[in-house]
Parts: structure tokens; sequence; C-alpha cells
């Protein structure tokens, strides 16, 4: 039986939820009680526990190992610090029950929740590393497909403006093509939220051995990391049965808000000179008047 790291984070509730599947059948019932009733679970005996999911005590304190906790005592403390830090994505599940407001606050609750869960779990040493690598980069290529296409051409608009060409192939021959183009003092960044699509992969291997930096940006450990000199995991708790792609989307345009600007912070007083100048030019344009 998997179980949960040691240090187990802030939101247990989430990672009960994430592991209910992997879970004896018996103690798919004691999770079924904690997620349904947290806050209640907080005060609870053993006994009660045990009673209220009608399982044995020793069950009780099985559940509780298998999900990281050193006892009863343990997972309570952890239960009571997740229901701080964000609400549980088994509470935000839509039913069809669900008036449209619900669903408003629903859909937002689960969004939020997982903002904060990829924050808490963002290695700010790697968001370093890779402000460090974009800064100095001679040209950016954003390799990604489907949800995380729509990422790469994000940053494909906006890292444009630090004053480095950049691209977004969104093919495989034009990845293929694209990557092995690259060299010294050009940048590939992978954007790939299970880290295992192929092309992207291959993209990235490519580029790396012609003697461009590499960084990925994905939300779990894989092959792709292989190939990637900076590694960005940007963790979510998404779950495709409820939701489409979304919260790993909107986690991978957040980080690329955040290294866009990081970069942007980086440059010269002439670069934020010209990009204010820039801004301004727009906004006349929009307004209908001569740039």
């Amino acid at each position: 039986m998997d179980q949960i790291a040691s240090g187990t984070h802030d939101n247990l509730l989430e990672e009960i939820v994430r592991m209910e599947d992997r879970l004896r059948k018996s103690d798919r019932r004691v999770a079924r009680i904690v997620l349904d009733r947290p806050a209640d679970v907080v005060s609870m005996t053993l006994a009660m526990l045990a009673e209220a999911a009608g399982v044995s005590e020793p069950t009780v304190i099985r559940f509780c190992t298998a999900i990281g906790c050193n006892g009863l005592r343990d997972m309570r403390v952890k239960l009571a610090r997740s229901l701080a830090f964000a609400r549980t994505t088994s509470h935000t599940a839509i039913s069809e029950s669900d008036a449209l407001e619900t669903i408003i606050a629903k859909v937002f609750d689960y969004n939020l929740s997982n903002l904060n869960w990829a924050q808490s779990k963002l290695d700010g040493d790697s968001v370093r590393q890779a402000v460090d690598v974009l800064a100095e980069a001679r040209r950016i290529e954003f390799f990604g497909f489907g949800a995380s296409g729509i990422v790469a051409l994000d940053a494909q608009q906006k890292f444009p403006m630090f004053g480095a060409p950049c691209g977004a192939p969104m093919d495989s021959h034009q990845m293929y093509m694209t990557a092995e183009m690259l060299g010294p003092g050009d940048v590939a960044v992978a954007i790939s939220n299970t880290g295992q699509t192929q092309e992207v992969i291959s993209a990235m291997a490519v580029a790396r051995a012609n003697g461009a930096r590499t960084i990925g940006i994905t939300g779990h450990k894989g092959p792709l990391l292989d190939h990637c000199d900076v590694h960005l995991i940007v963790e979510t708790l998404e779950n495709t049965d409820l939701y489409t792609p979304t919260v790993s989307r909107l986690s991978h345009l957040v980080v690329i808000d955040i290294l866009s600007t990081a970069v942007s912070l980086k440059k010269e007083q002439p670069h934020h000179d010209h990009f204010a100048r820039m801004k301004t030019g727009l906004a006349r344009i929009r307004a209908g008047s001569d740039p």
C-alpha cells in the first residue's frame, strides 16, 4: 500500500482524495467518513470514528498509517490543519441537482483550492533557476500539446516583450524541426501536465543534445524531466472525471506569469522604459488614436 511521504502536507484531505481508490475496501469506509465529516472527525475518539465508519478500531489505525499519519491523534491534527488550508475537493464535486449559483461557487472553490495547493508545492529554487536561464536566452521556444499547447501559446505572446524571439510550434513535425535548429544560447521550455507526451519529450531531447538549455513545466515527475536542466513541478489535484484539464492549465498559466514577471524585473532600466512606451502605444491604438 502506497503511503503519503513523511511530513504530510497541509492539505491532508486533498491527499486522501488522491489516494482513496488505492486504499483497502475497509479503509475506504473510514476515508468516506473523514471526507464527508472532517470537522466532526477532528474531535472523534478512536471508538467513535470506528463506529461511524462501521469498522474495527485496528482498521482505523491502519487507515491512519496508510495516509502517512502516526496514529489517530496525528491524523486529527493534520486534518484540522487541512480544514484551515482549503476546502476539500470532495465538497466541490458537481452533481446534476446543483443550481447554477452552486456550480459557480464550486468551480471557483475547486480552482482556488488547487492554486493554493500548487503554490504550496512549487519549489522556489527551481523557479529562480528557470528565471536566470530565461533572462539570458537568445531565443526561447515553448513546446506543448492540447491544453498545454494553449499555455505554450500564452508564453509565446509574453516573452518576446523581453527582447528574445519566441515560438510555440504546435505539431510534432514543427516541434522536431524547431528543436533541431536550437543551439547554445537558446532555451527550450516544455509544458506537459503528465510529463509523458512523447512528441514533447523527443523535442526536448533533440534541443538539449544540440546545446540548448531546457526547462520542464509538468505536474508529475516523469520521462520528460530526464531531458530538462530545470524542473518546475506544478502539482495539482485534478479530477478529470468531473472537470476538463482546467486546473493544470490554469496553474501552468500562473507559473508562466511568475516567470515572465520575474524575467522582466531582471532587465535594465532601458528595457522598462521601452516596455512603458510600448504599453502607452497600445493604449492609444485601442483608443483609436495615432500611437
